[in-house]
């Protein structure tokens, strides 16, 4: 078991940061996004032993995500807003001002999004999720995937133009 711990160990520390971008796309702030990562790892924890022979720490935890996101969407409470912001790694040469300015004004225009609205994106066009792969973390049909895209999308190019006619989000201006 010694090495079993040690593997998913390595797993935390190695793919946390990831971890918390995705969630913070999900949830919009940067202390749920902790608050999801923490309690995905936590079940991921407790099937270690059924995951360590293949090693798919990482897919049991981002589905431990997505699906804890539902859940808490479908208990309708009240929504929490925390400012915050998570930080990220510049390439050297990169253009920091740039970036940071794109990430603030696509965190804006996110957070105007529905929850589900929000979710699809995240996983169509962040994560690289197909539609089916998306309707099956999230629960639904395809055609609810297609249609929240679909309005995802209309919506961010209502309150955010300057993002999709900048070519900023690369593949989602369809």
């Amino acid at each position: 078991m010694t090495g079993v711990t040690e593997d998913f160990t390595d797993f935390v520390r190695s793919r946390t940061p990831a971890l918390l971008r995705t969630a913070f796309l999900l949830t919009g702030d940067r202390h749920l996004a902790e608050d999801l990562v923490q309690d995905a790892l936590a079940r991921t924890h407790r099937a270690v032993r059924r995951l360590s022979a293949d090693g798919h720490y990482e897919a049991y935890t981002r589905t431990a995500m997505y699906h804890l996101q539902v859940s808490r969407w479908r208990r309708r409470r009240v929504a929490e807003s925390l400012p915050g912001e998570l930080t990220d790694r510049a390439d050297p040469g990169s253009d920091h001002a740039g970036r940071v300015s794109l990430q603030i004004a696509l965190h804006k225009a996110l957070a105007q999004l529905t929850p589900r609205q929000r979710a699809v994106l995240v996983l169509r066009f962040f994560e690289d999720r197909t539609e089916s792969e998306a309707a099956e973390m999230l629960g639904c049909s395809i055609g609810t995937v297609k249609s929240q895209t679909s309005k995802a999308l209309a919506r961010m190019r209502q309150i955010a133009p300057d993002l999709m006619n900048a070519g900023q989000m690369e593949g989602v201006d369809r």
